[in-house]
């Protein structure tokens, strides 16, 4: 006797209006259900917000002695430097609870008036501080996507989504 072939399919995981009628409740009972979402959300950001305030101000103090406790800390340190870094030979030192370092933070450059300066630069002749950066006008290809996609490696592709949307009104505020 040959054995038969069955095809499994998936059943549909969810429910499908049958009407027109059906349909628009089935949207109406989504924006009550994101509106309830959308409570739910708001109870926990103010839960969160009370929580991490009360936290906050728990921690501040112990904070504050840090930075009172560290501040006094460096400044005996930086008196003691020559001592603790063995005349400048070491940038570190170890104590019986603890290392104290000294590093050198990397340069930074701070702009104020960038027109100004790359004007100046290119005046006089340092152009090698100006950079010029090429890249593709993605803008432009989409306005000519014919011609962009005869370019190798270029293709323009377009998507659709299925969006609803229950209508909602907002309530007006009473000055």
């Amino acid at each position: 006797m040959a054995k038969a072939n069955r095809i499994k399919t998936e059943a549909v995981a969810h429910r499908v209006p049958q009407t027109h009628d059906e349909c628009v409740e089935a949207i109406a009972a989504i924006g009550r259900l994101q509106r309830e979402r959308q409570r739910i959300e708001a109870t926990m950001n103010d839960d969160l917000a009370a929580i991490r305030q009360a936290y906050e101000a728990e921690a501040k103090p112990l904070g504050d002695e840090i930075r009172r406790l560290t501040d006094g800390v460096q400044t005996f340190c930086e008196a003691n430097r020559d001592k603790l870094t063995q005349g400048g030979k070491v940038k570190f030192a170890r104590l019986a609870s603890g290392e104290i370092k000294w590093r050198m933070r990397p340069p930074k450059v701070s702009l104020r008036g960038i027109d100004n300066i790359i004007d100046a630069c290119k005046r006089l002749g340092l152009a090698r501080f100006v950079r010029v950066k090429e890249e593709i006008n993605k803008d432009a290809m989409l306005a000519e996507p014919e011609v962009a996609q005869s370019l190798t490696g270029v293709s323009i592709s377009q998507g659709e989504d299925f969006v609803v949307m229950p209508f909602e009104t907002e309530l007006e505020e009473v000055a």
